[in-house]
């Protein structure tokens, strides 16, 4: 039996095991949506704006690891996305992008809402597919998903023309599929392997630097247990927090521009860097000509581009980070080679007096709320196990720093492209893949803003987020540059025309409530979780001058920090 392109689109998509679509129709796509309405077994979720199903469809990503799907029409709608799938790319995230185009024929005539989506995704995704013939939908969607899935992961776009899903022809869907082209890597080179361990063993002040690769590979496992045998320090990026418990002793906190005074300062003074997963960008090493001046340097990365590419490493290992840390284990296993316990130990001590410095402490007396006093109620009031998304700025940094994440794929955050607007639809497509879940979305009053329309979205599904608006009246982290470094200039950073936020939430639907006072915090998130079945928006009114320490100003080096 024939089944039209777009009957072959959506079986496709059962043969993924793809439960949720995250979309907006348009003219390009109606056949595509006609078949979507006549079966149940592949949910669409209707956005109120395509950058929010893009944002939705990659917080599923990151808190499932399967990949999220995205649905959009042609011109607008494949550019209303864009900004979404740059998320997804600079951050690695698995995702298939579906665009409608105008029919075949119109292509390249300037038709009505047309766009070269290929052309203008093709910088910000790892593959993009323009589809010709219906005959190719099956072969091209069974390539998509699995070069958004293996290696380094990453969005995928298809672009399907409005007749291609019109017309009809037999489906098959591969069973297997070998693309010539495309080879990732999983294991690494055993001489590596063993040259790494011995570089490793031989340190006298060791440092274990992970990122996001870790997580992505589910590679969370094999890095405590290679850490625990080893005793050695640990500090993990933005994008890495959680593969590691923070409430482990031998975890220092992240590291970089915000990081701990003890993660940078171990970073700077060590002999021997382990970096597994991440890849040395410029927020982590800040200038790189000061960057671990005295270390060798053992990288792990799927990526073979990525190795050397922003700092060079004397130990290259090219691999997926599960599988490696899984052979570094069992090699540790059955070396005779033993570690420098005395050296280990002083360095030891040296770290614990850095980290007496608390470069995290803050005015707790304070009679305006802290952000980071609402963090912490946070934390004790979720036991740490929330899933929690945020934007981007400086409730980001305070979130990473003071909630302590201590499981993977539970920090759901815009790190590579810092995309304002992220948090709230991402809260959505991971309340959605984990519908038993707590979820809450951290955000602040310039952020939330980008992509409020999505509370509609919440309301229509009934998602029972919890948002916490620090709400201080300015672009925060705009706000802490200006003061640092424009002698406080604060060019149109101050947020004035500030919505009702608590009658804005009504408006949707929703629980709205404010905060004024610290004593108040604590009682208002209890109500605030007590409530199970809705929405709950809660304005934090925060110090409106808070910045966010420690801080490496940009061309420091990472033991060159602003504490205070």
């Amino acid at each position: 039996m024939e089944l039209t392109g777009a009957e072959i689109i959506i079986e496709c998509l059962k043969a993924e095991g793809i439960d949720h679509v995250f979309g907006y129709p348009g003219g390009a796509v109606l056949h595509i949506y006609d078949a979507l309405y006549k079966q149940d077994e592949v949910k669409h979720i209707l956005v109120r704006h395509e950058q929010g199903a893009t944002h939705a469809a990659d917080g599923y990503a990151r808190s499932t690891g399967k990949a999220g799907v995205v649905l959009v029409t042609s011109g607008p709608g494949a550019t209303n996305a864009v900004t979404g799938i740059a998320t997804a790319y600079m951050d690695s995230i698995p995702m298939v992008v579906i665009t409608g185009q105008v029919p075949k024929p119109l292509i390249g005539n300037d038709a009505f809402q047309e766009v070269d989506s290929v052309g203008i995704t093709r910088p910000v995704v790892k593959h993009n597919f323009l589809i010709k013939d219906v005959r190719q939908i099956a072969t091209t969607f069974k390539k998509a998903f699995h070069v958004a899935t293996t290696g380094r992961p990453g969005p995928v776009v298809i672009d399907i023309p409005k007749d291609i899903t019109a017309a009809k022809t037999r489906f098959s869907y591969p069973a297997n599929l070998k693309m010539r082209s495309y080879c990732p890597v999983n294991n690494g080179h055993s001489g590596q392997i063993k040259r790494a361990l011995d570089l490793i063993l031989s340190a006298q002040r060791p440092m274990i630097y992970t990122g996001g690769g870790v997580i992505l590979s589910n590679g969370s496992d094999e890095l405590r247990r290679f850490v625990g045998k080893l005793g050695y320090p640990i500090t993990q990026t933005l994008m890495g927090l959680g593969a590691f418990p923070a409430s482990n002793p031998l975890s220092l906190g992240m590291l970089g521009m915000h990081g701990t005074y003890e993660a940078n300062m171990a970073m700077h003074h060590c002999d021997v860097l382990l970096a597994i997963g991440a890849r040395f960008d410029d927020r982590v090493t800040g200038d790189i000509k000061k960057f671990c001046p005295t270390a060798k340097i053992v990288h792990i990365d799927i990526d073979p581009s990525s190795i050397s590419k922003n700092v060079k490493v004397d130990i290259p290992i090219v691999g997926d980070v599960k599988h490696v840390l899984s052979q570094l284990n069992h090699q540790l296993a059955k070396t005779q080679k033993q570690l420098d316990e005395s050296a280990l130990k002083n360095w030891w001590v040296q770290i614990e007096e850095w980290r007496s410095q608390d470069c995290l402490k803050y005015d707790r007396d304070s009679a305006i709320i802290k952000p980071q006093f609402v963090l912490e109620a946070l934390h004790k009031i979720t036991e740490g196990n929330a899933f929690v998304t945020s934007d981007v700025g400086q409730h980001q940094m305070f979130t990473a720093q003071y909630y302590g994440f201590d499981e993977p794929r539970r920090w759901i955050n815009s790190g590579g492209l810092g995309t304002m607007g992220f948090g709230l639809p991402a809260a959505m497509g991971v309340q959605l893949a984990h519908p038993d879940e707590t979820v809450v979305c951290i955000t602040g009053e310039s952020s939330i803003q980008m992509c409020i329309q999505e509370l509609a979205t919440c309301k229509q599904y009934g998602l029972p987020l919890k948002i916490i608006n620090l709400n201080n009246g300015y672009m925060g982290m705009v706000r802490q540059w200006q003061e640092f470094f424009y002698e406080k200039r604060y060019a149109m950073s101050t947020m004035d025309g500030i919505p009702d936020f608590v009658a804005l939430a009504e408006s949707y639907g929703h629980v709205g409530l404010r905060v004024v006072k610290p004593e108040d915090v604590q009682p208002a998130l209890e109500k605030a979780f007590a409530i199970t079945d809705q929405l709950v928006f809660i304005d934090f009114i925060t110090t409106q001058e808070e910045n966010v320490y420690p801080m490496v100003p940009a061309g420091g080096g990472l033991n060159e920090m602003i504490l205070v």
